[in-house]
């Protein structure tokens, strides 16, 4: 450790003795060891001089001057830095339009003193300035002001495209003066026969310093194609085109000046109306119970349109300017195809009723198109670089997917790295990258490679009418097709309702939990008919679901009340049996092979029966919020919820719960065994995440749609951007969906049930009551303390029981120590068991 030396003790002996001994004394010096008078030679007092007046005055003037100037100059720093301040607290929005509308007013004023003849004394001295500068393009400069102006108004995020637009400008600028300057002769600021008025008529300063040198010691015909050389670098800049893909994008040119004109117009299509129809062999929707292919899966994925299966190269890594990715390198969006004709017969509604035709596509929004690469992903790839370079490790990142809601960092290990040493930086990745949203796959499912999700600070929105209008979606014709969004590689993602079979959601408070269910119901009113599919909807909170009361997909009313959503789901059992009555006498396994023969005519009654065959429809169950369902009838619902998840599936019977709340209370073990598929939306918790997903993930995500999906059959979920539809575009759908049929409510699913008579001196122990009605008559033996051992109640408690068995004629009177005769045999057991009920 270095330590300082004082001063005292390394400058000041030495700078003395070395001037005593070199420096000669001086005339006057006083003797050794007695100081000299300050200010005279020979030790005296100077006398006293008084300065002149008129000197004195002025001096005081001065200072007064300066004083006024110094209070001046702070107040107005004061007040700038004031303004400063405030101006830095401003919206960088408003900054950026204010630099705009700067720029766009500069324009105007230097348009209005260079582009007509100038009046006055500061027009005059700026005209000249400026062509002086500019030369003879000195009116180019306001039309690049106002493009400059226009580049921040109208793109205020695209700083870093601003940037290398004016440097593209400037070089093309520069160039071309150099070249007007050499064919004018290269006039010189001074000299005979030059002047600044030649310069100005040619290329101006710019011009003159551009041009000047190299025509010193070069030949114009080697000078010109240098400064053109430059021009197009600017053009090059401008256009974003590397020199290696000119001859490509001169190809594009051609193509679009006169290939494009060459092609005949085609007329625009006009929307037609979708009329669901059905072919005659395809049952509901071309599933059949016998067309079921091994490992099927509910998830319908767009393919990648890529046939390398790469992600993005970042040219960041290279320390290159970033650019957007060249149209030919994009991954175009799929256009909007047309809906494939079906040439089969109409299924008729009613006698009165015409065909029924679907909500038109355009009622859905498009949502925002896909961005390309940006310079926040360079600056990702770059921290992610830095941070395996910090810990030595080896191993790169060669590429990225950008999503709409993340973007998808992939990482390649180095021979003999393992992978824990990355998976274990994942706190110093979310600090590199400053998010703390951080999720890393190890690996990427079908790729030697390490995924790091990391949100975009831009994202983009996913559509339901995008979703239902892709290729993937309008490729399968079955109704119970819902659309769910896009993954994190911009794929579209639908899926089957009918092969989850059954879906639990679970998100927190205002992760897009709602929209998710808003956007199956109406991707089902866009798709199907009342005929293929009826709704039961159940919406504890009453405005949720609001919207759909009245369409004519739904059998009963939407049902807000717990205790009717018990009767309800109980009612569904009861159709499940109704259905799988039919499909046992039928010898049918599927409902949607019965569908198929009944349509075809073969499936015929009994004879001497009035039954009269229909197809079934697809039933759907949707429950908003289970834990209000779990709170009031908590075993019913349990009941009514796994049987229908453990036997509905060939009975066409779907069910979709949805829950705020994923904890162990609410998703039982048999509720979980029994529902394969999940949706996952952002949770609290690593807890909630493994009660939902049965694995941690969903505590990463980052909330509005960003969703894990793992449907049947996956080991790993998918990451999606669930897709949004508005109020507005549900209501015209509704609206549509009235207008084509009124709705027709069961009357069995709303009547109220019958009301059990039971009697009052029973009370609440109806239960124990039967218990012990059943234990008593099946074993024949009527004893108080057999029912305190099996009922495990005290004595008081089977006294009471066995006194009221006794007032209905169960077992005889007490006889002391002895056990009471029974009095009813087994076979009397049922109707005993009603009467007790009250039935």
């Amino acid at each position: 450790m270095a330590t300082r030396t004082p001063k005292s003790a390394s400058k000041g002996p030495a700078k003395r003795s070395t001037s005593s001994r070199s420096t000669p004394a001086k005339r006057g010096a006083t003797p050794a060891g007695r100081p000299r008078a300050k200010g005279s030679a020979s030790g005296r007092k100077p006398p006293v001089t008084h300065p002149d007046p008129i000197t004195w005055v002025f001096t005081m003037l001065g200072k007064l001057v300066v004083g006024l100037w110094m209070l001046f100059a702070n107040g107005i720093g004061s007040a700038a830095r004031a303004v400063g301040k405030n101006a830095r607290e401003l919206d960088p929005a408003h900054r950026r339009d204010g630099v705009g509308l700067t720029v766009l007013a500069g324009a105007i004023v230097l348009a209005a003193m260079t582009w007509r003849t100038s009046d006055g004394a500061v027009a005059g001295a700026v005209n000249a300035a400026v062509r002086g500068i500019f030369g003879s393009l000195a009116w180019v400069l306001p039309l690049l002001l106002g493009l400059l102006a226009w580049r921040y108004l109208r793109h205020p995020d695209q700083n870093a495209d601003t940037g290398r637009m004016v440097i593209g400008w400037a070089a093309l600028l520069v160039g071309v003066l150099g070249v007007i300057h050499v064919s004018n002769g290269t006039p010189y600021p001074a000299g005979e026969g030059q002047g600044m008025d030649k310069v100005s008529a040619a290329g101006g300063m710019i011009g003159f310093l551009v041009s000047a040198p190299p025509m010193s010691i070069l030949p114009a015909w080697v000078t010109i194609p240098l400064l053109l050389l430059l021009s197009g670098f600017g053009v090059l800049v401008i256009t974003a085109t590397p020199v290696h893909r000119i001859p490509e994008r001169l190809a594009e040119l051609k193509h679009l000046l006169f290939e494009r004109q060459a092609e005949p117009a085609t007329p625009k299509p006009q929307p037609k109306k979708r009329v669901r129809t059905k072919k005659p062999d395809d049952g509901d929707g071309g599933e059949s119970g016998d067309g079921i292919k091994p490992y099927d899966t509910p998830v319908l994925a767009e393919k990648d349109k890529r046939t390398d299966h790469s992600p993005e190269i970042v040219p960041g890594l290279t320390g290159e300017e970033d650019k957007p990715a060249p149209e030919a390198e994009r991954r175009p969006e799929p256009p909007l195809p047309t809906p494939a004709p079906r040439k089969v017969e109409q299924l008729v509604l009613s006698p009165q009723a015409g065909p029924y035709v679907l909500p038109d596509l355009s009622y859905l929004k498009p949502g925002t198109p896909p961005k390309p690469q940006t310079k926040a992903n360079t600056q990702v790839v770059n921290a992610l670089t830095s941070v395996l370079e910090q810990f030595g490790i080896d191993a790169q990142v060669i590429g990225f997917t950008r999503g709409p809601t993340v973007t998808r960092y992939e990482i390649e290990l180095g021979p003999a790295v393992k992978v824990e040493k990355v998976t274990a930086l994942t706190k110093n990745i979310a600090y590199a990258v400053k998010s703390a949203d951080v999720r890393i796959l190890s690996p990427i499912p079908g790729k030697s490679a390490i995924g790091v999700e990391i949100p975009n600070a831009d994202k983009d929105l996913v559509a339901l009418g995008d979703v239902l209008r892709s290729q993937v979606a309008q490729a399968d014709h079955h109704p119970m097709i819902v659309g769910l969004g896009k993954d994190v590689e911009g794929r579209t993602i639908v899926a089957n309702l009918a092969k989850m079979p059954h879906l639990l959601i679970a998100g927190a408070t205002g992760a897009g939990k709602s929209v998710c269910v808003n956007g199956l119901i109406t991707s089902i009113l866009m798709r199907a008919t009342p005929d293929e599919v009826r709704m039961v909807l159940v919406d504890p909170k009453r405005v949720e679901l609001s919207v759909y009361e009245g369409i004519p997909h739904l059998i009963t009313p939407i049902i807000t009340n717990p205790k009717k959503a018990a009767e309800a789901l109980e009612w569904v059992v009861g159709e499940m049996d109704r259905r799988y009555d039919d499909l046992a006498a039928s010898g049918f396994r599927h409902v949607d092979e019965f569908n198929k023969a009944v349509r075809a005519g073969k499936l015929q009654p009994p004879p001497g029966s009035e039954r009269v065959y229909q197809p079934y429809p697809y039933l759907l169950v949707i429950v908003d919020e289970l834990a209000d369902l779990m709170m009031v009838a908590p075993r019913d619902v349990e009941d009514s919820i796994v049987r229908i998840t453990q036997l509905a599936r060939a009975a066409g019977i779907h069910l979709v719960i949805a829950t705020q709340r994923p904890s162990v209370d609410v998703v039982t073990g048999l509720i979980k065994a029994n529902v394969p598929s999940r949706l996952a939306f952002a949770v609290s918790s690593l807890t909630d995440s493994r009660v939902i997903l049965d694995q941690p993930g969903a505590d990463k995500l980052v909330g509005q749609g960003d969703a894990l999906f793992l449907p049947m059959g996956a080991s790993k979920p998918i990451r999606i951007q669930n897709a949004f539809v508005s109020e507005k575009e549900i209501s015209e759908v509704v609206k549509h969906c009235k207008e084509q049929m009124q709705v027709e409510y069961r009357e069995d699913v709303t009547a109220a049930p019958v009301k059990k008579e039971i009697d009052e001196d029973i009370g609440d122990d109806l239960d124990l009551l039967i218990q012990a009605a059943e234990l008593i008559v099946t074993t024949q033996f009527g004893s108080t303390s057999m029912l305190q051992r099996k009922l495990r109640v005290g004595f008081a408690k089977a006294g009471r029981l066995m006194d009221l068995l006794e007032s209905r004629g169960v077992v005889g009177p007490s006889e002391g120590s002895k056990a009471r005769e029974v009095l009813l045999k087994p076979d009397d057991l049922p109707g005993l068991l009603a009467s007790l009920r009250g039935e």
